[in-house]
This record gives structure tokens, sequence and C-alpha cells, in this order.
């Protein structure tokens, strides 16, 4: 059975909600051992003790170090370790980039890791990366993020070929700024890529492409600004569906489609992101993860560990960048 190491102080509801949705992976098959302070109360769960808390505020690469303990980076190092398939947090996002760099290390011929999230398109998943892992880089960065975003779409969503843009302010190989414009030119010129061009971020929910490739500030500002209006929008209608009796009608008629469609947009329907270039599988959840999210994330590292990510990409990456 997959194990998956599971941060229980990691996020804005924990160990509460952690506890609970790992519960919920472990009532499904998963394997579940989570990581937190003497005397926590895991209603029967596996606990690793641990002394130390990361805190969101924290500054990530020193307060890996300083506190070795904490239970972010005790989850980690349980990866490397082996005593875990795959490591689950939704606390300091930096932090566990950091942790991962230090105990699992970047896989042969990664140079910066991203972090990959499934975009609810209306024409099947597509893949952003990254979305936070990297708030500044290159366009060679950009480069192999495209190749990392392929390998995971062939290899683990089955995509032959997939489709790659890059995430611009227009369609336009001209349109950018200087980073858009250099990674433009070495996606281009790749000739292993699927490359079709630039996308715009209005075309993310549509399906823009199989892989959107970006740099992490762009990313992550595009990710909460779509999970943000996703849930502003879904929470309007259920008011003004509820705000009349003609509504309420109207609503249970609608009701079931209206599920399917919150289904298929919430973000806790995924819980979380592969921290890919790794060489231990890492699953990054939203900081404000509920039951639910942490729930999804947990099964989205085992499926991750079952579907040997890693292994794959370690397979395919050094023929797609050369090493």
């Amino acid at each position: 059975m997959t194990r998956v190491a599971v941060d229980a102080l990691g996020g804005d509801n924990a160990p509460g909600e952690v506890i609970l949705g790992a519960l919920d992976a472990a009532a499904t098959g998963t394997d579940v051992v989570l990581y937190g302070p003497a005397g926590l109360d895991t209603q029967g769960l596996p606990l690793v003790e641990t002394t130390e808390v990361i805190e969101m505020a924290d500054k990530p690469a020193e307060a890996v170090r300083a506190k070795p303990d904490s239970s972010l980076v005790a989850a980690v190092r349980g990866v490397a370790q082996r005593d875990a398939d795959a490591v689950v947090s939704a606390g300091n996002t930096g932090a566990m980039l950091a942790a991962g760099l230090l105990h699992l290390r970047r896989l042969p011929g990664v140079m910066r890791p991203a972090i990959a999230v499934p975009i609810p398109a209306r024409q099947g998943p597509s893949v952003l990366l990254d979305a936070g892992a990297n708030a500044d880089a290159r366009p060679d960065h950009l480069l192999q993020f495209a190749h990392m975003g392929a390998v995971f779409c062939e290899e683990i969503l089955g995509v032959a070929n997939p489709e790659v843009r890059l995430l611009s302010i227009g369609e336009e190989a001209e349109k950018g700024n200087q980073l858009t414009l250099e990674a433009h030119q070495l996606l281009r010129d790749d000739g292993t890529l699927n490359f079709q061009g630039n996308a715009e971020s209005r075309d993310l929910l549509r399906g823009a492409a199989d892989v959107v490739v970006t740099d992490g500030f762009t990313g992550n500002v595009a990710l909460k600004l779509l999970e943000g209006t996703i849930k502003e929008l879904l929470d309007a209608l259920r008011e003004e569906i509820t705000a009349t009796a003609t509504g309420k009608i109207g609503g249970a008629l609608i009701r079931p489609a209206a599920r399917r469609l919150r289904t298929r947009l919430d973000p806790d329907t995924y819980g979380g992101a592969y921290l890919l270039g790794l060489r231990g599988l890492a699953v990054i959840a939203h900081g404000s993860s509920g039951r639910t999210a942490v729930a999804n994330a947990i099964r989205l590292a085992a499926r991750g560990a079952e579907h040997r990510v890693v292994e794959r990409l370690a397979e395919r990456l050094p023929e797609r960048v050369g090493v």
C-alpha cells in the first residue's frame, strides 16, 4: 500500500481539518502517517512525533535549516529516507521547496523544480507550470518547465504529443516582456516540443493547451485569480437562486448540473499540485485547505506514487533536456 507522509501542522486549518482529511483518505485505502507534536489526537492514525513548526510567515530557507524537527521538514525527510512514498503539506510553500531541495534533491538535469497545477478546462485538464515555486525565472527555465510538463502529460495523463503554449499578454509572438519573448524563441527553436505559440489567460479555463508554461510569479497570480473568480461566481449564482421563490424552483431544476459544475471547477476537487523535478514526490496543498481538499491532496500524492511520476520524469527528462 502506498504510504503518504502528511504535515499535520501545515495550513490555516491545521491540525483539525488536516487530521479529518487524512482520516477520509485512509478510509479509501491510502496508508497515511501524520507528522506532528506528541499528544496530537490523530484519531487512530500513526504519528511521527516532531517538536517544531514552520509558520507561514517564516523565511523558508532559514526556517528549514533552523527547524529540522518541524512537522514539514520531518515529513519531507520521511520520503527521502523511504519511510513514505510521498509527502503532502498545506504549509509554507517556500519551505516545502527548500526542504525538497535539501532532502530530496533535484533530478539529474533539472535546474529548477516547478509546481504543476491541473486546470479544470472544458476540454479536459491542462497543466499550468510554474504555479509558484520560482517567482523569478530565466528563459531556459521556462523551456525546461515545458519539457517537464510535456513528459507529465504523456506519461501520467496519457496525452500523446501534448500541445505546449507560453502564457503571455497576446497570441502574437512579438508580444510580452523580455522573459516571454526570449522564452518564446527557445520554445519555438527546440524542435522536440509541440509548441504552438502563446496563450492568453482568458483561455485557461477553455483549454488553452495541454501544457501552459510561465514563471512562478505570473502562474501563481493567474491561478489565484482563477480560483477566486470561480468561487465568487459559484457563490453569487447560489445566492441569486435562493433569493426568490421563483429562483428556488428554477434552482431545483438545475441543481444536478450546478453540482457537476461546482465539482469540476472547485479547487478542492484536485486538492493540491505536484512539485515536479525532485527525486521524491511532493504535493503542495492550498494553505486554506479544508477536510475535502486535504483528502484529495493525499489521494493525488498516492496516485502520483502509484504511477511512478518521479521515476518516469527521471527516465524521460534526460532525453528531452540533453543530459
